[in-house]
């Protein structure tokens, strides 16, 4: 069984790495799931932030928010890419001959997938916070996340698995710091 879904891990990556490829993708995706493009969106959140809610409202978030990342970010790198040491695609001796690869293959482990773990991970938690305010706000950062998530096959860093059991899990992360600070917040006051 494990065998099978492999191999539909590596098809899968294969035709979305492969395959499915244009020069408009060839051109935005490495940029689009870098630190570059998302780094200042993030730091325009925390922007917005202080300009509409209360300082004190902001530390609570921003410290959930900040524990939020720290945790996907640790269980993804440095828990599970250790104890399940698959290769990236761009390592994988299989691939070596076909893996379009869009950015440097880097040293690290495959599975799960960071980027997608902290990203999901962020966007529930941030959707759950401001839930009440912004309806839209958490599909829409589903969206974003899936679409960085996607950028992490299709430039040849992750198989499809990878970024799916990253999803998971900071989905999981994000959903239950969200619910733990909205709970201990609202016990101190902190309403928004």
């Amino acid at each position: 069984m494990l065998e099978q879904l492999l191999q539909l891990d590596f098809a899968l990556f294969q035709l979305l790495n492969e395959q499915w490829h244009n020069g408009f993708f060839d051109a935005v995706l490495p940029f689009w799931r870098s630190q570059y493009f998302w780094g200042p969106l993030y730091l325009f959140f925390m922007v917005f932030m202080l300009y509409h809610y209360h300082p004190k409202t902001v530390l609570g978030i921003s410290a959930f928010l900040l524990l939020t990342f720290f945790l996907s970010d640790q269980l993804s790198a440095g828990v599970i890419k250790n104890l399940i040491p698959r290769l990236r695609p761009c390592r994988t001796p299989e691939l070596a001959e076909t893996v379009r690869l869009l950015v440097p293959c880097g040293s690290g482990k495959s599975f799960v997938s960071a980027h997608a773990t902290n990203h999901f991970a962020i966007a529930v938690y941030v959707g759950l916070m401001f839930r009440h305010q912004f309806k839209w706000l958490l599909p829409v950062l589903l969206v974003w996340a899936a679409s960085i998530a996607y950028a992490q096959v299709y430039v040849g860093l992750h198989f499809p698995a990878d970024v799916l059991g990253g999803a998971v899990l900071g989905m999981v992360i994000g959903g239950l710091v969200g619910r733990f600070a909205k709970a201990w917040l609202g016990k101190r006051g902190i309403n928004f």
